[in-house]
């Protein structure tokens, strides 16, 4: 069964020949955007293929263009629109990476087994990544992912403790009110509808290349 991964966001049109600026979601833009490879609008069953793309020189992000939308017109309809890519059971992170989705809902604890909540959601923060940790007797509290603050990292396993000692529960990463993405929805196939957590394609724990206590990078 294949399934669906988020790997940008249409944030702006450019020019008159059907040019689109995204905002990047995955650690290889070189592959998921090289001519010839098929995006699929969120929700939309059917795909565009890549004519070109490059990134931008001057400023954040990729400039793409699509072979089905010849012009600025044709293109409206997808701006702020999430883009996924399909993938495959072989089409897997490296082993000890894992997608971001793969971490919503993991149970955080203590090294004795206390809980501290769930993840709720995963965002990234300079260098690294945070995760969004709710649910446990502390209330709502952020983790960023790195070896410093992580005892042990597994989510194959359910295992993601931390030592409140050493996090003591202050640690905070500053996000302007706001600034924290959203992740968008997984979906299975067309994955219309569905209810499950996110799948963006930046890999997480450690970094965006996810795996043992973090380490940087991504998929």
């Amino acid at each position: 069964m294949t399934e669906r991964l988020v790997v940008a966001r249409v944030r702006g049109l450019h020019g008159l020949r059907g040019d689109v600026r995204i905002e990047i979601l995955t650690d290889q833009p070189e592959r998921r955007f090289r001519p010839g490879v098929v995006l699929f609008p969120e929700g939309d069953a059917n795909g565009l293929t890549v004519a070109s793309s490059a990134e931008i020189v001057d400023g954040p992000g990729w400039r793409v263009r699509f072979r089905e939308l010849p012009d600025r017109t044709a293109v409206e309809g997808l701006r702020d629109r999430y883009l996924e890519v399909e993938v495959g059971p072989d089409d897997r992170p490296a082993e000890g990476s894992y997608y971001w989705h793969e971490l919503i809902g993991l149970r955080v604890t203590s090294p004795d087994g206390a809980e501290l909540g769930t993840v709720h959601d995963v965002y990234e923060v300079g260098e690294t990544e945070a995760v969004v940790v709710r649910g446990g007797p502390a209330g709502e509290f952020d983790i960023p992912l790195v070896r410093a603050l992580i005892a042990e990292f597994d989510p194959p396993a359910g295992r993601f403790v931390v030592d409140p000692a050493v996090l003591d529960l202050t640690v905070r990463v500053e996000v302007e009110p706001g600034a924290r993405p959203r992740a968008p929805r997984r979906r299975q196939g067309s994955r219309r509808g569905a209810s499950a957590p996110p799948a963006t394609e930046a890999d997480t724990p450690p970094g965006s290349d996810a795996g043992a206590p973090p380490a940087t990078g991504a998929d």
